[in-house]
Protein backbone atom coordinates (compact mmCIF):
# COMPACT_ATOMS: atom_id res chain seq x y z
CA UNK A 1 0.00 0.00 0.00
CA UNK A 2 1.82 2.99 -0.83
CA UNK A 3 -0.70 5.39 0.49
CA UNK A 4 0.99 7.46 2.84
CA UNK A 5 -0.69 8.59 6.52
CA UNK A 6 -0.27 12.07 6.83
CA UNK A 7 -0.09 14.77 9.68
CA UNK A 8 -2.12 17.12 8.53
CA UNK A 9 -4.26 17.64 5.50
CA UNK A 10 -6.25 20.40 3.18
CA UNK A 11 -10.14 20.53 4.41
CA UNK A 12 -10.99 23.13 1.32
CA UNK A 13 -12.97 22.23 -1.21
CA UNK A 14 -14.65 24.91 -3.94
CA UNK A 15 -16.53 26.76 -1.38
CA UNK A 16 -13.10 28.03 0.37
CA UNK A 17 -12.03 28.83 -3.59
CA UNK A 18 -15.71 30.79 -4.18
CA UNK A 19 -14.87 32.60 -0.92
CA UNK A 20 -11.59 33.99 -1.74
CA UNK A 21 -12.98 35.32 -5.11
CA UNK A 22 -15.97 36.87 -3.34
CA UNK A 23 -13.00 38.97 -1.43
CA UNK A 24 -11.08 39.53 -4.58
CA UNK A 25 -14.12 40.94 -6.34
CA UNK A 26 -14.56 43.72 -3.22
CA UNK A 27 -11.09 45.03 -3.92
CA UNK A 28 -10.76 45.21 -0.11
CA UNK A 29 -8.05 42.65 1.68
CA UNK A 30 -7.57 43.89 4.95
CA UNK A 31 -9.80 43.59 8.00
CA UNK A 32 -13.25 44.08 7.21
CA UNK A 33 -16.99 43.08 6.96
CA UNK A 34 -16.28 39.15 6.29
CA UNK A 35 -14.21 39.18 9.25
CA UNK A 36 -16.75 40.58 11.69
CA UNK A 37 -19.25 38.04 10.07
CA UNK A 38 -17.06 35.45 11.21
CA UNK A 39 -16.56 36.57 14.61
CA UNK A 40 -20.24 37.34 15.41
CA UNK A 41 -20.92 33.61 13.63
CA UNK A 42 -18.07 31.96 15.61
CA UNK A 43 -19.26 33.79 19.13
CA UNK A 44 -22.90 32.17 18.41
CA UNK A 45 -21.08 28.68 18.28
CA UNK A 46 -19.10 28.74 20.64
CA UNK A 47 -21.17 30.41 23.09
CA UNK A 48 -19.19 33.79 23.97
CA UNK A 49 -20.29 37.13 24.08
CA UNK A 50 -17.49 38.74 22.20
CA UNK A 51 -15.39 37.01 19.80
CA UNK A 52 -11.81 39.02 18.18
CA UNK A 53 -9.88 37.58 15.30
CA UNK A 54 -6.36 37.99 14.75
CA UNK A 55 -4.15 36.54 12.25
CA UNK A 56 -2.84 33.25 14.75
CA UNK A 57 -3.32 31.52 17.23
CA UNK A 58 -0.33 32.84 18.80
CA UNK A 59 -1.15 36.07 18.25
CA UNK A 60 -4.42 35.19 20.36
CA UNK A 61 -2.02 34.56 22.78
CA UNK A 62 -0.62 37.25 23.02
CA UNK A 63 -3.39 39.68 23.20
CA UNK A 64 -4.79 37.89 25.80
CA UNK A 65 -2.41 38.08 28.06
CA UNK A 66 -1.52 41.91 27.16
CA UNK A 67 -5.36 42.47 27.50
CA UNK A 68 -4.93 41.86 31.01
CA UNK A 69 -2.52 44.39 31.83
CA UNK A 70 -4.84 47.49 30.63
CA UNK A 71 -8.02 46.89 32.88
CA UNK A 72 -8.97 49.44 34.82
CA UNK A 73 -8.01 46.76 38.03
CA UNK A 74 -4.68 46.28 36.22
CA UNK A 75 -5.57 42.47 36.64
CA UNK A 76 -2.15 41.41 35.74
CA UNK A 77 1.64 43.35 36.48
CA UNK A 78 4.55 42.24 35.71
CA UNK A 79 6.56 39.70 38.42
CA UNK A 80 3.11 38.24 38.91
CA UNK A 81 3.27 34.40 38.95
CA UNK A 82 1.21 32.34 36.57
CA UNK A 83 1.17 28.77 36.83
CA UNK A 84 1.66 26.82 33.48
CA UNK A 85 1.88 22.83 32.04
CA UNK A 86 4.87 21.63 31.43
CA UNK A 87 3.70 20.96 27.90
CA UNK A 88 2.26 22.68 25.17
CA UNK A 89 3.53 24.81 22.37
CA UNK A 90 6.00 27.99 22.65
CA UNK A 91 3.63 30.54 22.26
CA UNK A 92 1.48 29.36 24.97
CA UNK A 93 4.54 30.41 27.13
CA UNK A 94 6.12 33.59 25.69
CA UNK A 95 3.78 35.96 25.91
CA UNK A 96 3.94 35.43 29.17
CA UNK A 97 7.37 35.99 28.59
CA UNK A 98 6.99 38.65 26.96
CA UNK A 99 4.83 40.67 29.68
CA UNK A 100 7.41 40.53 32.44
CA UNK A 101 5.35 37.13 34.21
CA UNK A 102 7.42 34.80 36.77
CA UNK A 103 5.95 31.18 35.03
CA UNK A 104 5.59 28.00 38.07
CA UNK A 105 5.70 25.31 35.52
CA UNK A 106 3.59 22.23 36.99
CA UNK A 107 3.84 18.34 35.75
CA UNK A 108 1.34 16.85 33.86
CA UNK A 109 -0.48 13.81 34.00
CA UNK A 110 0.23 11.16 31.59
CA UNK A 111 -3.06 9.48 31.16
CA UNK A 112 -5.17 13.06 30.33
CA UNK A 113 -1.64 14.82 29.30
CA UNK A 114 -3.36 18.17 30.82
CA UNK A 115 -2.07 19.56 34.32
CA UNK A 116 -1.34 16.73 36.95
CA UNK A 117 -4.51 18.13 39.09
CA UNK A 118 -2.99 16.93 42.70
CA UNK A 119 -0.12 18.77 41.45
CA UNK A 120 -1.63 22.16 40.31
CA UNK A 121 -3.76 21.91 43.86
CA UNK A 122 -0.21 21.73 45.25
CA UNK A 123 1.16 24.71 43.60
CA UNK A 124 -1.38 27.14 43.90
CA UNK A 125 -0.61 29.67 46.84
CA UNK A 126 -1.94 33.32 47.65
CA UNK A 127 0.81 34.37 44.82
CA UNK A 128 -0.66 33.05 42.11
CA UNK A 129 -2.59 35.39 40.35
CA UNK A 130 -3.09 33.66 36.76
CA UNK A 131 -3.33 29.56 35.99
CA UNK A 132 -2.86 29.39 31.86
CA UNK A 133 -5.11 26.06 30.81
CA UNK A 134 -3.96 24.31 27.76
CA UNK A 135 -5.98 21.83 26.63
CA UNK A 136 -3.79 19.36 25.06
CA UNK A 137 -4.37 17.27 21.81
CA UNK A 138 -8.24 17.95 21.88
CA UNK A 139 -8.70 16.91 25.58
CA UNK A 140 -10.75 18.84 27.72
CA UNK A 141 -9.66 20.06 31.46
CA UNK A 142 -11.52 18.97 34.15
CA UNK A 143 -12.98 22.00 35.18
CA UNK A 144 -14.42 21.15 38.12
CA UNK A 145 -11.68 19.76 39.97
CA UNK A 146 -10.18 23.16 38.63
CA UNK A 147 -12.36 25.56 40.33
CA UNK A 148 -12.68 23.43 43.83
CA UNK A 149 -8.39 24.15 43.48
CA UNK A 150 -9.36 27.72 43.44
CA UNK A 151 -11.50 27.20 45.90
CA UNK A 152 -13.19 31.27 45.58
CA UNK A 153 -9.66 33.41 45.69
CA UNK A 154 -8.93 36.32 42.90
CA UNK A 155 -6.90 33.87 40.17
CA UNK A 156 -7.98 34.69 36.35
CA UNK A 157 -8.09 31.67 34.21
CA UNK A 158 -7.33 31.74 30.67
CA UNK A 159 -7.61 28.80 27.95
CA UNK A 160 -5.00 28.38 25.57
CA UNK A 161 -7.65 26.35 23.55
CA UNK A 162 -5.95 26.18 20.57
CA UNK A 163 -5.70 22.63 19.46
CA UNK A 164 -9.21 21.61 20.83
CA UNK A 165 -12.05 23.51 19.06
CA UNK A 166 -15.26 21.82 19.32
CA UNK A 167 -14.32 20.03 22.58
CA UNK A 168 -16.90 20.05 25.76
CA UNK A 169 -16.51 19.88 29.21
CA UNK A 170 -20.57 19.29 30.92
CA UNK A 171 -21.75 19.71 27.48
CA UNK A 172 -20.20 23.35 27.91
CA UNK A 173 -16.82 24.62 24.79
CA UNK A 174 -13.35 24.24 25.83
CA UNK A 175 -12.20 28.23 25.51
CA UNK A 176 -15.27 29.92 27.78
CA UNK A 177 -14.03 28.52 31.01
CA UNK A 178 -11.88 31.38 31.34
CA UNK A 179 -12.01 34.99 31.52
CA UNK A 180 -10.41 34.85 28.16
CA UNK A 181 -9.98 32.00 25.72
CA UNK A 182 -8.01 31.37 22.55
CA UNK A 183 -8.08 29.63 19.52
CA UNK A 184 -5.98 28.28 16.03
CA UNK A 185 -6.93 27.99 12.48
CA UNK A 186 -3.78 27.02 11.10
CA UNK A 187 -3.81 24.42 7.88
CA UNK A 188 -3.67 21.23 10.66
CA UNK A 189 -5.80 22.14 13.10
CA UNK A 190 -9.85 21.29 13.05
CA UNK A 191 -11.08 24.37 10.59
CA UNK A 192 -8.13 26.13 8.71
CA UNK A 193 -8.81 29.91 7.61
CA UNK A 194 -4.55 30.10 5.84
CA UNK A 195 -3.49 31.63 9.39
CA UNK A 196 -5.48 32.65 11.61
CA UNK A 197 -6.53 32.63 15.11
CA UNK A 198 -9.60 34.14 17.33
CA UNK A 199 -10.14 35.50 21.24
CA UNK A 200 -13.28 34.59 23.30
CA UNK A 201 -14.61 37.03 26.36
CA UNK A 202 -17.75 37.75 28.13
CA UNK A 203 -15.91 40.83 29.05
CA UNK A 204 -16.59 43.93 27.48
CA UNK A 205 -13.38 45.62 29.12
CA UNK A 206 -11.33 43.36 28.02
CA UNK A 207 -13.35 42.93 24.35
CA UNK A 208 -12.69 46.92 23.92
CA UNK A 209 -8.46 46.27 24.94
CA UNK A 210 -8.64 43.64 22.25
CA UNK A 211 -10.11 45.57 19.62
CA UNK A 212 -7.35 48.53 20.44
CA UNK A 213 -4.98 46.28 20.41
CA UNK A 214 -5.33 44.15 17.64
CA UNK A 215 -4.66 47.34 15.50
CA UNK A 216 -1.73 49.53 16.69
CA UNK A 217 -3.05 50.39 19.79
CA UNK A 218 -5.61 53.19 18.16
CA UNK A 219 -9.58 53.80 18.98
CA UNK A 220 -10.58 53.49 15.71
CA UNK A 221 -12.18 50.24 15.46
CA UNK A 222 -14.41 51.30 19.19
CA UNK A 223 -17.62 52.04 19.75
CA UNK A 224 -18.86 55.11 21.04
CA UNK A 225 -19.86 53.00 24.12
CA UNK A 226 -16.64 51.54 24.74
CA UNK A 227 -15.32 50.84 28.34
CA UNK A 228 -11.92 52.18 27.90
CA UNK A 229 -11.67 55.39 26.07
CA UNK A 230 -14.52 58.27 25.11
CA UNK A 231 -14.54 58.90 21.95
CA UNK A 232 -14.85 62.81 19.99
CA UNK A 233 -17.16 63.81 17.07
CA UNK A 234 -13.91 64.52 15.56
CA UNK A 235 -12.85 62.09 12.76
CA UNK A 236 -9.38 63.21 11.63
CA UNK A 237 -8.16 63.33 14.78
CA UNK A 238 -10.08 59.54 15.93
CA UNK A 239 -8.59 58.33 12.96
CA UNK A 240 -4.86 58.12 13.91
CA UNK A 241 -5.44 58.28 17.79
CA UNK A 242 -3.55 55.40 20.01
CA UNK A 243 -4.28 54.96 23.96
CA UNK A 244 -2.93 51.56 23.92
CA UNK A 245 0.76 50.46 22.85
CA UNK A 246 -0.85 47.81 20.54
CA UNK A 247 0.22 45.78 17.62
CA UNK A 248 -0.82 45.11 13.93
CA UNK A 249 -2.22 41.46 14.30
CA UNK A 250 -5.68 42.23 11.91
CA UNK A 251 -6.62 39.73 9.88
CA UNK A 252 -7.24 39.53 6.06
CA UNK A 253 -10.73 39.60 4.56
CA UNK A 254 -9.39 36.01 2.87
CA UNK A 255 -9.28 34.16 5.91
CA UNK A 256 -12.84 36.03 7.73
CA UNK A 257 -14.55 34.53 4.35
CA UNK A 258 -13.18 31.67 4.67
CA UNK A 259 -13.85 30.92 8.28
CA UNK A 260 -17.42 31.34 7.58
CA UNK A 261 -17.08 28.41 5.09
CA UNK A 262 -15.55 26.38 7.00
CA UNK A 263 -17.76 26.58 10.52
CA UNK A 264 -20.36 26.15 8.46
CA UNK A 265 -18.51 22.53 7.97
CA UNK A 266 -17.22 22.18 11.53
CA UNK A 267 -19.80 19.78 13.11
CA UNK A 268 -18.81 17.02 10.16
CA UNK A 269 -15.45 17.27 10.98
CA UNK A 270 -15.41 17.22 14.55
CA UNK A 271 -18.32 14.16 13.99
CA UNK A 272 -15.40 12.15 11.97
CA UNK A 273 -12.60 12.48 14.17
CA UNK A 274 -14.35 11.23 16.61
CA UNK A 275 -15.33 8.54 14.78
CA UNK A 276 -11.63 7.69 13.66
CA UNK A 277 -10.71 8.10 17.38
CA UNK A 278 -13.01 4.51 17.81
CA UNK A 279 -11.39 3.06 14.93
CA UNK A 280 -7.97 4.42 16.54
CA UNK A 281 -9.04 3.30 20.23
CA UNK A 282 -9.78 -0.42 18.58
CA UNK A 283 -6.14 -0.28 16.97
CA UNK A 284 -4.42 0.06 20.57
CA UNK A 285 -6.73 -0.16 23.55
CA UNK A 286 -5.54 -4.17 23.83
CA UNK A 287 -2.06 -3.19 23.62
CA UNK A 288 -0.62 -2.69 26.82
CA UNK A 289 2.92 -1.27 25.49
CA UNK A 290 1.37 1.99 24.30
CA UNK A 291 -0.48 4.47 26.65
CA UNK A 292 -3.22 6.59 24.64
CA UNK A 293 -4.70 9.85 25.76
CA UNK A 294 -7.88 9.04 28.40
CA UNK A 295 -10.61 11.22 27.41
CA UNK A 296 -11.89 14.53 29.55
CA UNK A 297 -15.40 15.11 28.88
CA UNK A 298 -15.70 15.08 25.05
CA UNK A 299 -12.33 15.65 23.09
CA UNK A 300 -12.47 16.95 19.90
CA UNK A 301 -9.18 14.42 18.78
CA UNK A 302 -7.01 16.56 17.34
CA UNK A 303 -4.44 14.26 16.80
CA UNK A 304 -3.10 10.81 18.30
CA UNK A 305 -0.79 10.60 20.95
CA UNK A 306 1.02 6.66 21.73
CA UNK A 307 3.45 6.90 24.63
CA UNK A 308 5.83 3.54 25.23
CA UNK A 309 4.53 1.59 28.19
CA UNK A 310 6.89 -1.13 27.41
CA UNK A 311 10.81 -1.04 28.24
CA UNK A 312 11.72 -3.64 25.40
CA UNK A 313 10.25 -0.86 22.77
CA UNK A 314 12.54 1.72 21.58
CA UNK A 315 11.14 4.92 20.20
CA UNK A 316 13.29 5.12 17.12
CA UNK A 317 12.47 1.85 16.30
CA UNK A 318 8.96 2.13 15.89
CA UNK A 319 9.38 5.88 14.21
CA UNK A 320 11.80 3.60 11.97
CA UNK A 321 8.96 0.76 10.97
CA UNK A 322 6.63 4.28 10.63
CA UNK A 323 8.83 5.74 7.95
CA UNK A 324 8.80 2.58 6.65
CA UNK A 325 5.26 2.33 5.74
CA UNK A 326 4.78 6.37 5.89
CA UNK A 327 3.22 6.95 8.76
CA UNK A 328 3.82 10.63 9.47
CA UNK A 329 4.89 11.67 13.59
CA UNK A 330 5.64 14.38 15.57
CA UNK A 331 6.61 15.13 19.47
CA UNK A 332 4.02 15.51 21.46
CA UNK A 333 3.46 19.15 21.56
CA UNK A 334 7.06 20.55 22.47
CA UNK A 335 7.00 17.55 25.09
CA UNK A 336 8.89 18.80 27.88
CA UNK A 337 9.35 22.52 28.02
CA UNK A 338 11.11 23.12 31.37
CA UNK A 339 14.48 21.67 28.93
CA UNK A 340 13.86 24.13 25.94
CA UNK A 341 16.58 26.12 25.40
CA UNK A 342 14.77 29.46 24.98
CA UNK A 343 13.70 29.23 29.25
CA UNK A 344 17.29 31.15 29.57
CA UNK A 345 14.96 34.30 28.80
CA UNK A 346 12.69 33.53 31.32
CA UNK A 347 11.62 34.65 35.16
CA UNK A 348 10.54 31.26 36.28
CA UNK A 349 10.62 28.19 38.74
CA UNK A 350 9.82 24.42 38.35
CA UNK A 351 7.19 23.10 40.87
CA UNK A 352 7.96 19.23 42.05
CA UNK A 353 9.38 16.97 39.11
CA UNK A 354 8.60 16.92 35.84
CA UNK A 355 8.38 13.38 35.81
CA UNK A 356 5.36 12.55 33.59
CA UNK A 357 6.55 15.60 31.20
CA UNK A 358 9.38 13.72 31.13
CA UNK A 359 8.56 10.18 30.52
CA UNK A 360 6.35 12.15 27.69
CA UNK A 361 8.99 13.39 26.36
CA UNK A 362 11.50 10.43 26.28
CA UNK A 363 8.90 8.13 24.98
CA UNK A 364 6.08 9.93 23.42
CA UNK A 365 5.22 10.81 20.19
CA UNK A 366 1.58 11.75 17.79
CA UNK A 367 0.09 11.05 14.36
CA UNK A 368 -2.36 12.56 13.15
CA UNK A 369 -6.15 12.88 12.91
CA UNK A 370 -8.63 14.11 9.93
CA UNK A 371 -11.75 15.38 8.63
CA UNK A 372 -12.03 11.96 6.23
CA UNK A 373 -12.37 8.37 7.35
CA UNK A 374 -9.01 7.17 8.01
CA UNK A 375 -9.90 3.23 7.92
CA UNK A 376 -7.07 2.86 5.31
CA UNK A 377 -4.43 4.84 7.08
CA UNK A 378 -5.23 2.15 10.32
CA UNK A 379 -4.70 -0.71 8.77
CA UNK A 380 -1.43 0.40 7.76
CA UNK A 381 -0.99 1.64 11.13
CA UNK A 382 -2.06 -2.32 12.12
CA UNK A 383 0.50 -3.42 9.90
CA UNK A 384 3.30 -1.25 11.41
CA UNK A 385 2.79 -1.89 14.76
CA UNK A 386 2.47 -5.70 14.01
CA UNK A 387 5.75 -6.24 12.57
CA UNK A 388 7.81 -4.52 15.45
Amino acid sequence: MNKKYSLASSSWDEKEISAINKVIETGNYSMGKFVREFEEKFSEYIGSKFCVMVNSGSSANLLSVGSLFYTQTKALKPGDEVIVPAVSWSTSYTPLQQYGLKLKFVDIDIDTLNYNLDDLSDAVTNKTKLILIVNILGNPNDFFRIEKIINGRDIILVEDNCESLGAKFNNKMTGTFGKLGTFSFFYSHHMSTMEGGMICTDNRELYDILLSLRAHGWTRNLDESNLICKKSNNLFNESFRFILPGYNMRPLEFSGSIGIIQLSKLNGFLKQRKRNYLKFKEVFNSDERFLIQKEIGESSWFGFSLILNDNKLKREDILKKFEEYKIEYRPIVSGNFVKSESLKYYNYEVFGKMKNAEYLDKNGFFIGNHHYDLSDEFEMLKKAIKSL
